[in-house]
């Protein structure tokens, strides 16, 4: 039972179609828009779940708290500096 021309090119014209519009939604999904946007919305989504909060929440915790010891150091030294000068200068 062999198939009409006419059949054959609609299976080939379907075939094309199909490949085009499966090429067209791959290089809609490379766009680095697409790929950008999608990194986006992957994020927002992660960002909103209940661990990932708390663990977003220790290191700002963790990150203050060594700013603050940071300045607390950089102050002290800044003291004794001055100390030192001061000593220094009355000898």
């Amino acid at each position: 039972m062999a198939r009409s021309l006419d059949d054959i090119q609609a299976d080939i014209d379907r075939t094309r179609a199909h490949l085009a519009s499966t090429l067209d939604q791959l290089a809609a999904r490379t766009k680095p828009e697409a790929l950008v946007d999608d990194t986006k919305a992957q994020l927002t989504a992660r960002a909103k779940e209940p661990q990932v909060q708390a663990i977003l929440a220790a290191a700002g915790a963790v990150i203050v708290v060594g700013l603050i010891a940071s300045l607390a150091r950089t102050s002290k030294k800044r003291k004794e500096i001055k100390r030192l000068t001061a000593w220094l200068e009355d000898k």
